[in-house]
């Protein structure tokens, strides 16, 4: 079982800031929160940033400069700083965490993607 705590969502007015956390447990061997995902009103999910285990992080282009992945690995928890929002920033943003599941079939472990609820993030111009 995992468990994701995302928190941090509210309504903040173009060119503010704000802070997202993700926090993630359960019974797997390993479950790492990775990423941030966000998705706006009729669009797809789509990919904001990400970080490794050992801290590589990725962003898209849109949030580059303004937005900063960070972890946190004595509390499972990965934060995304949001700062300059702009009204397209609005948006669910959703926190993907990985965990290894094991399979019966052929007996190995394999990387799952679990996602949170989602919070949602209002900017207002």
């Amino acid at each position: 079982q995992v468990e994701v705590i995302e928190s941090g969502g509210g309504l903040v007015q173009a060119g503010g800031s704000l802070g997202l956390s993700c926090a993630a447990s359960g019974s797997l061997i390993r479950i790492n929160p990775m990423g941030w995902y966000r998705q706006g009103p009729g669009t797809k999910r789509d990919l904001i940033a990400t970080i490794t285990t050992t801290g590589v992080t990725n962003y898209v282009d849109a949030v580059k400069g303004r937005f900063t992945i960070s972890r946190d690995h004595a509390k499972n928890t990965i934060h995304l700083q949001m700062n300059s929002l702009k009204s397209e920033d609005s948006a669910v943003y959703v926190c993907k965490v990985v965990g290894s599941v094991y399979n019966d079939v052929d007996g190995r472990y394999y990387d799952t993607d679990f996602w949170g609820k989602g919070t949602l993030v209002t900017v207002s111009s």
